[in-house]
């Protein structure tokens, strides 16, 4: 509740040691119904003061003076006796700490107490006539019962039981305590309200069966607290309620699960000795709506040892459990999983603060390291009261070197919470965590499954497995990993050995020069991955990969552009034999080693480098970039080839074509053929772009899994005909190619196109008649080209949305236009004059059509245009008001 200033004399009152006081006088109740009221009261775990429990010796008026002060809520019986100093007390709390006041009038009628009339009146006047001397006591005693009398309480009469009075009590008082527990939630834990808020939401109206939700998130996330946040703010509305808090930590313990089970039935039945027969236990509980919380369960035995089965619970009551694994939700048939995420930057910040200056905001000076701690922690809870203790009072010198710690060598309390996920994991699923951990942090998640695959770790279910465990995460197609979980499989590479030169895995740019400078590589290296950026030249041996023969992810990248660092004149030894991964930017020899094996090899690239051999033969004279790409299809095309290839040459690169074909062709099916596109029948994505001396493509008739076409910047001088095979194409893209003059009319039975990229094609004259038999195209790109017209057939494109003229400085007129188009972008056409009714009609209400800066386009036309629009907008307005009240009138734009 909130409070006012106290006085010294009020000083006991800085924190609720109550949460009711009693207050009652008078034998008439002390031995029946208050002793029931208490015991009720005590059985619902709510602290309640009653004058019988003050110690001998204390003085009296004191001690009640104390506990009235340290109470939240003073419940006030009415009855034949009662202590007025007492009351006056209680008003007095009230108006100074908002304390809350609830009277009970047991057999004594409210309005006789608010008005001293009555029997109540009677025993009044008795004490009138012993204090008529002090008669400003006796105005203070009738106005504390006139406004005690007057708030919200409960009446006697209006029960046909006690019992039912005091349950009725004992619930609002749980609730009025709930109303006040958010407000001292706001003060200790931050970012918790809007979380509760949607857990509620998913808790949802009353069910007919045993509610069941998940808190899902990996150690250290905050599952506990937002369980105990629900469960303090709810379990008033339930007649039993547990939290088990630590279950995985209690049942390792000898006896735990029975010891847990006792708590359970112990909270849920409100009995401290609770008989041991388990069956009885749970036919008395069948009765009773419950609240139960399990917490970090990590396991499926676990709550089914302490509960058995859902069925033994009253409908509507409501199970909670906090894991890290979310397969045991699956298990128990969870209705609904709450996924916990990182906290906002803000919250963040205020609960490290509150560790680390014991105050909501960094202090000055302070800022800047702080959110290098932000950067660090990632919002998870944990990590930042543990550091925001940690660098309490520590001077900025030890914060700096602090941090820099904390990069490479994650804190112990952080680690220690964190590990006991990697624990549970069987080996190959600690080998994928590992290899995300050090190396595919953020990589492409088809290239990663196949390398994980080539590997030994079955990744389907290794994969599946982590991300139940909240450990990865797949996201627009990437898997990704919280830094933190990234430091804990570093940490745990780190402790393998003190020589880096037998760890399995190395990454950090300082071992890695220290390892291959020194030639200290053993067998136990089975991955290297150095940004070159970070290093000065590493001068390679050629047998410096010799003893690595276990090695299967080499990756040397720069993330900033420059040269290679890692200088080699050759290779020698098998140290190559098992690599499935290899990227090496800047690769500085003429051929990849010789003992690399191919049909091991996954993934490859080698940007910008220097090769002109692959292997057996394979000749190129061309940068090399390999990647997977993200279609379904692609995940076909990996089953089928060892590697997927899409390919990015320049001119500077030597783009000879022909030896191209070779490389590729020889790449994906091991055969010499001179021909690349025959023999690609599983490729999806075909990219040249930059190839400025390519004039031609070979035929790509059987290149029928193709969906994208990049051919931009070539000097591409026409289409081969066997294009119109290609019936899944989706996107043909020639921005710029600026020896293309014209398209083959086979292009128009691409059913399946949507995409047409024309832009800058300045020697394009005229476009297929039949254009609109493209009855997929969506986007038709046609700026800055010379042609002078467009088929009229366009105004058979059912799908088109978009269609761009600009800069067509020979465009002279416009045909009718499909109505389905969203966007007419046709500015700075400078030689266009006509236009055709512009739309065949206007089915579409949301058009946007731009014509400005053509200056010779007939005005008549264009304020007819305009008219037309106009009226068509009205109309479609005036039928839509019903129906869309919110978009009373439809949008159309019109620029000239």
């Amino acid at each position: 509740m909130a409070s006012s200033s106290s006085s010294s004399s009020l000083s006991p009152r800085n924190i609720n040691k109550y949460d009711v006081f009693l207050s009652f006088r008078g034998e008439d109740t002390r031995d029946n119904f208050t002793s029931h009221l208490y015991s009720a009261l005590s059985q619902k775990s709510i602290q309640t003061f009653i004058d019988d429990q003050l110690n001998r010796g204390d003085e009296i008026s004191q001690s009640l003076v104390y506990a009235i002060e340290t109470s939240a809520i003073s419940l006030i019986i009415f009855s034949e006796g009662w202590c007025l100093d007492e009351l006056v007390k209680i008003l007095q709390c009230k108006r100074e700490y908002a304390q809350i006041v609830i009277p009970v009038f047991y057999r004594v009628d409210p309005s006789d107490v608010r008005n001293q009339t009555g029997p109540f009146g009677d025993s009044f006047s008795k004490l009138e006539e012993r204090f008529k001397e002090n008669s400003e006591k006796l105005k203070s005693w009738r106005n504390a019962l006139k406004e005690a009398a007057s708030f919200s309480g409960f009446d006697s009469q209006n029960f046909r039981l006690e019992s039912e009075l005091i349950k009725k009590a004992v619930h609002h008082i749980l609730k009025r305590l709930a109303e006040m527990s958010p407000r001292n939630y706001k003060n200790q834990l931050v970012g918790v309200e809007s979380r509760v808020k949607e857990i509620e939401s998913l808790l949802g109206a009353e069910s007919k069966y045993v509610y069941t939700l998940g808190i899902w998130g990996f150690g250290g996330i905050g599952k506990t607290t937002i369980a105990r946040a629900i469960f303090d703010k709810i379990s008033s509305n339930f007649e039993g309620s547990c939290f088990l808090q630590n279950v995985r930590e209690e049942s390792q313990r000898p006896g735990g699960l029975a010891y847990l089970r006792q708590e359970l039935f112990s909270k849920l039945l409100k009995e401290e000795d609770v008989i041991l027969d388990i069956d009885l236990n749970f036919r008395r509980l069948s009765s009773r709506k419950v609240l139960i919380v399990f917490d970090d369960v990590t396991c499926f035995n676990q709550v089914e040892s302490l509960i058995r089965s859902l069925d033994w619970f009253m409908p509507e009551s409501q199970i909670i459990i906090t894991t890290r694994d979310k397969q045991i939700l699956r298990n128990w048939g969870v209705k609904k999983i709450y996924e916990m995420k990182a906290l906002m930057f803000n919250h963040a910040l205020e609960l490290f603060s509150r560790y680390a200056f014991r105050q909501n905001y960094p202090d000055v000076g302070y800022e800047e390291l702080s959110r290098k701690v932000m950067e660090y922690a990632q919002g998870v809870p944990l990590a930042l009261k543990v550091l925001g203790c940690f660098l309490f009072e520590r001077e900025k010198e030890v914060w700096e070197d602090a941090i820099n710690k904390l990069r490479r060598i994650l804190h112990p309390s952080i680690q220690e919470v964190l590990k006991l996920s990697y624990d549970s994991l069987d080996d190959k699923e600690k080998n994928i965590f590992l290899d995300v951990a050090c190396f595919l942090n953020g990589e492409d998640i088809y290239s990663v499954m196949k390398f994980l695959d080539t590997s030994g770790f079955y990744p389907e279910i290794g994969i599946s497995v982590l991300i139940d465990k909240s450990l990865i995460a797949v996201s627009c197609n990437k898997i990704t990993m919280h830094d933190l979980l990234q430091g804990l499989g570093r940490e745990i590479v780190q402790q393998e050995s003190i020589n880096r030169g037998n760890r399995s895995r190395l990454w950090h740019h300082e071992d890695i020069y220290e390892v291959l400078t020194h030639n200290m590589g053993t067998e136990k290296i089975e991955g290297i991955c150095l940004d070159m950026s970070k290093v000065k030249e590493i001068h390679i041996n050629s047998n410096t990969f010799t003893k690595m023969c276990r090695l299967r992810f080499l990756k040397f990248y720069s993330s900033i552009e420059g040269e290679n660092k890692c200088k080699v004149s050759d290779f020698q030894g098998p140290g190559f034999a098992e690599v499935r991964y290899l990227h090496w930017h800047r690769y500085p020899l003429k051929s990849l080693p010789s003992n690399i094996q191919p049909e091991k090899l996954v993934l490859l690239e080698m940007p910008h480098s220097n090769i002109q051999q692959l292997w057996d033969g394979v000749q190129a004279c061309i940068c090399l970039y390999i990647y997977s790409c993200f279609s379904d299809n692609v995940i076909t095309m990996i089953i089928h080839a060892n590697i997927f290839l899409c390919l990015f040459f320049r001119e500077q690169h030597h783009g000879k074509l022909k030896q191209i074909i070779s490389v590729v062709c020889n790449i994906f099916t091991n055969t010499p053929k001179p021909l690349l596109i025959p023999h690609l029948d599983m490729l999806v994505i075909l990219n040249l772009s930059g190839c400025s001396k390519l004039k031609r493509l070979p035929d790509i008739s059987s290149a029928g899994n193709m969906q994208k076409i990049f051919l931009n910047g070539t000097a591409i001088e026409e289409l081969p005909s066997s294009l119109e095979c290609l019936r899944g194409l989706l996107g043909l893209f020639l921005e710029d190619c600026k020896s293309l003059k014209s398209l083959p009319n086979s292009l128009c039975n691409l059913k399946s196109l949507a995409y047409l990229n024309l832009n800058g094609c300045s020697n394009l004259q005229r476009l297929p008649e039949s254009l609109g038999q493209l009855s997929s195209l969506v986007e038709l790109y046609l700026e800055k080209n010379n042609l002078e017209r467009i088929p009229e057939s366009i105004v058979h494109l059912s799908k088109l949305k978009f269609l761009f003229l600009r800069y067509s400085q020979r465009l002279q007129s416009l045909p009718k236009l499909p109505c389905s188009l969203f966007k007419l972008d046709a500015r700075r056409c400078m030689a266009l004059e006509s236009l055709s009714g512009l739309f065949s009609s206007y089915e579409s209400y949301r058009q946007n059509f731009d014509l400005s800066n053509n200056f010779k386009l007939n005005q008549n036309q264009l304020r007819g245009i305009v008219e037309d629009a106009m009226l068509e907008i009205q109309i479609m307005a005036t039928t839509r008001w019903k129906e869309e009240e919110q978009n009373v009138c439809a949008c159309g734009y019109l620029f000239f």
